[in-house]
Protein backbone atom coordinates (compact mmCIF):
# COMPACT_ATOMS: atom_id res chain seq x y z
CA UNK A 1 0.00 0.00 0.00
CA UNK A 2 1.24 3.50 -0.78
CA UNK A 3 0.66 6.59 1.35
CA UNK A 4 -1.96 8.77 -0.41
CA UNK A 5 0.03 11.92 0.45
CA UNK A 6 3.71 11.18 -0.22
CA UNK A 7 3.40 7.84 -2.08
CA UNK A 8 5.93 6.07 0.19
CA UNK A 9 5.35 2.39 0.88
CA UNK A 10 3.26 1.86 4.04
CA UNK A 11 4.06 -1.20 6.17
CA UNK A 12 1.01 -3.33 6.95
CA UNK A 13 1.64 -2.92 10.69
CA UNK A 14 1.87 0.88 10.58
CA UNK A 15 -0.22 2.65 13.25
CA UNK A 16 -1.02 5.40 10.73
CA UNK A 17 -2.58 3.27 7.93
CA UNK A 18 -3.33 4.30 5.22
CA UNK A 19 -0.66 6.97 5.81
CA UNK A 20 3.06 6.35 6.34
CA UNK A 21 3.38 8.80 9.24
CA UNK A 22 1.54 11.16 11.53
CA UNK A 23 2.80 14.04 9.37
CA UNK A 24 0.99 12.71 6.28
CA UNK A 25 -2.13 12.03 8.35
CA UNK A 26 -2.16 15.66 9.54
CA UNK A 27 -1.59 16.95 5.99
CA UNK A 28 -4.59 14.93 4.80
CA UNK A 29 -6.73 16.25 7.66
CA UNK A 30 -5.70 19.79 6.74
CA UNK A 31 -6.67 19.15 3.13
CA UNK A 32 -10.18 18.15 4.25
CA UNK A 33 -10.42 21.12 6.64
CA UNK A 34 -9.38 23.60 3.94
CA UNK A 35 -11.90 22.02 1.53
CA UNK A 36 -9.20 20.89 -0.89
CA UNK A 37 -11.12 17.61 -1.01
CA UNK A 38 -14.85 17.48 -1.46
CA UNK A 39 -17.56 15.02 -2.36
CA UNK A 40 -18.51 15.89 -5.91
CA UNK A 41 -22.19 14.98 -5.77
CA UNK A 42 -24.60 14.07 -3.00
CA UNK A 43 -25.43 10.41 -2.52
CA UNK A 44 -28.58 9.43 -4.36
CA UNK A 45 -30.50 7.34 -1.82
CA UNK A 46 -32.72 5.88 -4.54
CA UNK A 47 -29.65 4.48 -6.32
CA UNK A 48 -28.38 2.97 -3.07
CA UNK A 49 -31.71 1.26 -2.51
CA UNK A 50 -31.36 -0.42 -5.91
CA UNK A 51 -28.00 -2.02 -5.01
CA UNK A 52 -28.43 -5.45 -3.41
CA UNK A 53 -27.13 -5.64 0.18
CA UNK A 54 -24.67 -8.38 -0.80
CA UNK A 55 -22.86 -6.02 -3.22
CA UNK A 56 -22.56 -3.33 -0.53
CA UNK A 57 -21.08 -5.84 1.91
CA UNK A 58 -18.55 -7.10 -0.66
CA UNK A 59 -17.28 -3.57 -1.34
CA UNK A 60 -16.57 -2.88 2.35
CA UNK A 61 -14.11 -5.78 2.69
Amino acid sequence: MQCPICRKEVPSDSPFIPFCSDRCRIIDLGNWASEKYMISTPVDTQTLEEIPDQELEDDSE
